[in-house]
């Protein structure tokens, strides 16, 4: 990937952890980051309310190792992830940041793929990617959650479903704070986020080959069931809807179609995920490509 690279710019990186956190998981997330081909000048950390011990002994480890490259900011209670991002966003000295959450595992040129999209296009505010799922075993892939490519089918798709998998996302800061930066709205901070960039006049891209590796395993599921989380899709769908954002047609079928799939058992709930509302894909196969390319 030569092609492009002296355009590239620096980027930040933006994470938030709470206390719930597995430390292994939290440490690998952090590490894949620091694999990257190209690393970045500026890891933003958002402490969201106190740690556990283990996970600070994580942070001090990190903090031991790159003394200059970590901005650690402690809240001092959980203030929600869309919150902590709005807050640890202000601190990221660089206008491309990459989002990163904390228990996912970035494959090593996730960063070089997305800088070289944003050289090669000016244009560009939000570039995205494909993710491999795995439950427990970042060996054993189960499927992959691939998205529309160019920006009129973005659009498009962003009236039934989210248009750009966060866990992997890269974006101009300046376009996101034009779009009135991530605003708390339980469960659903980024897909607001998108709405109200895509309708701002931002222009992305989702890169058609993986870039993550994602943990979905039944817990993630289950969290996405039961009648709290009913309300909550509820009030999104209705503020896609008042805000001319997408049409009755589109509010009604998505509404139905998420609201029967919320209240299902959590066991059928993972079926249809993983076998109607994800890609398949032959997770054997593609381990041993990434792990072939990377050796």
């Amino acid at each position: 990937m030569d092609e492009g690279l002296e355009k590239m710019e620096d980027y930040s990186v933006l994470m938030s952890v709470y206390q719930g956190e597995n430390p292994s998981h939290f440490q690998e997330s952090i590490q894949s980051m620091l694999d990257q081909t190209i690393l970045t000048n500026d890891f933003v950390l958002v402490c969201d309310g106190p740690l556990t011990d283990e996970l600070d002994n994580v942070i001090e480890d990190f903090l031991i190792e790159h003394p200059l490259l970590f901005q650690i900011i402690r809240l001092d209670q959980n203030k929600g992830l869309g919150n902590a991002l709005n807050i640890g966003l202000a601190y990221c000295k660089n206008n491309l940041v990459a989002r990163m959450d904390s228990d996912d595992i970035a494959l090593p040129d996730r960063c070089e793929r997305e800088l070289l999209e944003f050289s090669k296009n000016d244009a560009l505010d939000i570039v995205s990617g494909t993710i491999l799922e795995f439950q427990h075993d970042p060996n054993h892939i189960t499927v992959a959650k691939y998205l529309p490519e160019t920006n009129l089918d973005i659009h498009a798709y962003a009236k039934r479903r989210c248009p750009f998998n966060h866990p992997c996302v890269m974006y101009r800061k300046r376009s996101v704070l034009e779009a009135g930066g991530y605003i708390d709205f339980p469960l659903f901070e980024d897909y607001h986020l998108w709405i109200r960039m895509l309708e701002n006049g931002a222009i992305g891209y989702n890169i058609q080959s993986p870039l993550l590796l994602m943990r979905a395993n039944s817990a993630m599921y289950h969290r996405r069931g039961g009648i709290s989380y009913v309300k909550k899709i509820m009030i999104f769908r209705n503020y896609m809807l008042k805000s001319g954002f997408c049409s009755k047609e589109d509010y009604f079928y998505t509404l139905l179609g998420h609201m029967t799939v919320s209240l299902v058992p959590n066991k059928i709930r993972e079926k249809i995920y993983r076998r109607y509302l994800r890609n398949s894909y032959d997770g054997k196969v593609m381990r041993e490509n990434i792990q072939r390319e990377y050796k």
